[in-house]
């Protein structure tokens, strides 16, 4: 039976739903690829950890990461290469929330309430603003996710060090952190982390559309895949430049102890009460 040829495609009759499932395959596919990166990422963030641990217990200090290629070979080594991927199912989760809720609003943004200029080029003030409020929008409703799989990516490392594992699995982890802190305890370091995604989506977005147009306009490159390739390792270095100070602060966050009301008892605190109490 042959389709009517005046019948509107998926991607015509629900635009912003077509955009918001082809950005969450896409950040699937992307994650499951860079996901040990973004783990050897995390573990690095957190050894700074170490230091205020040691002033509560200094037999129980672990060896330091010493960079990107050492730390994923010592996770390999003690805790087994499928590690590597360990919390990679709530990063998931995360990537099609905050890939699709991004871009769907960087597009309506662009496209309805800011729109390009007669000669159909988009200003950069334009795509500094509504890229930082889509990477807010996307980031807030990726939170929940965002936590448990910061909290899953240090299990390993928590079994290495003789302590015992928080969770059973990322539905267990939801369900524990929703228990013991509540809605509240689910958006757990959300302010670092909508400031991180507004400076990467400014440097991301920004940077590509930049890039891209100046490359047609001054380059004997065209719209293609040289064109985009380009335009994305720049965006990519730039955004990563600008996101990494408030991702160390999110993590850190995120991985802190809470007691039953949600509140954070950070390592440095009780490092701090236990030394004061011995003095």
């Amino acid at each position: 039976m042959s389709v009517p040829e005046d019948e509107d495609s998926l991607t015509q009759r629900w635009p912003r739903a077509s955009k918001f499932l082809l950005s969450g395959c896409a950040a699937t596919v992307a994650e499951l690829a860079t996901f040990p990166l973004d783990l050897t990422k995390t573990r690095l963030q957190m050894q700074g950890e170490a230091a205020l641990a040691r002033l509560g217990d200094s037999a129980r200090e672990s060896a330091p990461y010493r960079g990107m290629v050492r730390t994923a070979l010592g996770i390999v080594q003690e805790e087994g290469f499928l590690k590597l991927w360990q919390g990679v199912t709530p990063a998931i989760y995360r990537h099609v929330v905050y890939s699709g809720g991004r871009m769907v609003t960087y597009e309506h943004l662009r496209e309805v309430v800011f729109g390009k200029n007669e000669d159909e080029h988009y200003p950069l003030w334009k795509s500094v603003i509504g890229g930082m409020m889509a990477g807010v929008i996307g980031q807030f409703l990726a939170n929940p996710t965002d936590l448990v799989k910061v909290q899953m990516q240090m299990e390993g490392k928590r079994k290495l060090e003789g302590k015992p594992l928080r969770f059973r699995g990322v539905h267990h982890a939801f369900a524990k952190i929703l228990a013991e802190g509540g809605i509240r305890g689910l958006w757990a370091g959300w302010v670092p982390n909508i400031q991180r995604a507004a400076l990467v989506n400014m440097g991301d977005l920004t940077t590509y559309d930049t890039v891209k147009h100046y490359l047609v306009l001054n380059t004997p490159l065209e719209d293609n895949i040289m064109t985009h390739g380009l335009s994305s390792l720049c965006s990519g270095l730039v955004a990563s430049i600008l996101g990494t100070p408030a991702d160390v602060i999110k993590s850190r966050i995120m991985n802190q102890p809470r007691d039953k009301q949600g509140r954070p008892l950070g390592h440095w605190c009780s490092g701090l009460l236990m030394k004061k109490s011995e003095s």
